[in-house]
């Protein structure tokens, strides 16, 4: 009866008071698809589908380590604030990224942690024209507020540092209103949109600048939350974990010649 144009992912659209709706796919929630559908009901539908110079982050901002993975959503299609695969359980905040170590299925998830700051950094490939960061800035802004809906004061900033653009958006639980798109759907959509895989029924974003289209080498996407993520030391990398003991060692190494050379 109708086109889903924000959602690809859908069946049995129908129109309702001349609005078209749809049934995402892998969970049957019903999506108005004149907004963007929440980042948890695209990723459910994406499981159905599936066989299975550069500016400091702030001190906890933190990457999806993760990736795609089968989630909770309820009714109204956020995340649960726990999510499980199994006997295996996590915390995750709004975007639907772990922010606690894995545990078995007794962890207490208290509450959904709002994400409240998404920084985007896309790498671009070397080009033959110039970037313009202007009209670069101009560009996404445009794009972010018409393409995926985001009120223009969410967007925090757009910086262009060749080769890095990095675009902020920020959104605190006391400044979104039940009518305003969430970051966290609209930051999924565009990181969709920038690695080819378009969440949008037949409608490709153009990232032509100067006759030469934009190729993205890297994509990243980092999260802060209104509260601090609950990571051990178990869950950093080997070789941060190298590092850390090698400076102790190194500390300790330091006291023992002080020590000698006062003797």
């Amino acid at each position: 009866a109708c086109i889903c144009e924000k959602n690809k992912r859908v069946t049995n659209c129908r129109l309702e008071n001349g609005a078209c709706w749809c049934d995402s796919v892998g969970s049957g929630v019903s999506v108005d698809c004149n907004k963007l559908t929440s980042k948890c009901l695209l990723m459910k539908a994406e499981m159905k589908g599936s066989k299975s110079g550069r500016r400091e982050k702030p001190k906890d901002a933190f990457e999806d380590t993760d990736g795609l993975y089968d989630p909770e959503c309820e009714n109204t299609g956020v995340f649960k604030a726990k999510q499980c695969n199994g006997t295996t359980c996590w915390c995750v905040n709004t975007a639907g990224v772990r922010r606690t170590d894995k545990h078995d299925a007794d962890l207490k998830c208290d509450q959904l942690v709002r994400t409240m700051w998404i920084i985007i950094e896309m790498k671009h490939a070397e080009r033959n024209v110039p970037l313009d960061a202007e009209s670069l800035q101009r560009f996404f802004k445009e794009t972010i507020t018409s393409r995926y809906m985001l009120d223009g004061r969410y967007i925090s900033s757009i910086a262009y540092e060749k080769p890095y653009i990095t675009i902020d958006l920020k959104q605190n639980s006391s400044e979104k209103s039940s009518g305003d798109a969430d970051i966290a759907d609209v930051a999924y959509y565009f990181e969709k949109d920038v690695k080819g895989d378009s969440i949008f029924h037949d409608n490709i974003l153009n990232m032509s600048f100067g006759n030469e289209r934009l190729h993205f080498e890297k994509t990243s996407v980092y999260y802060v939350d209104e509260i601090p993520p609950e990571f051990s030391m178990k869950s950093l990398t080997p070789g941060l974990i190298a590092v850390i003991v090698v400076v102790i060692v190194a500390i300790v190494a330091g006291i023992v010649v002080l020590v000698s050379s006062n003797k």
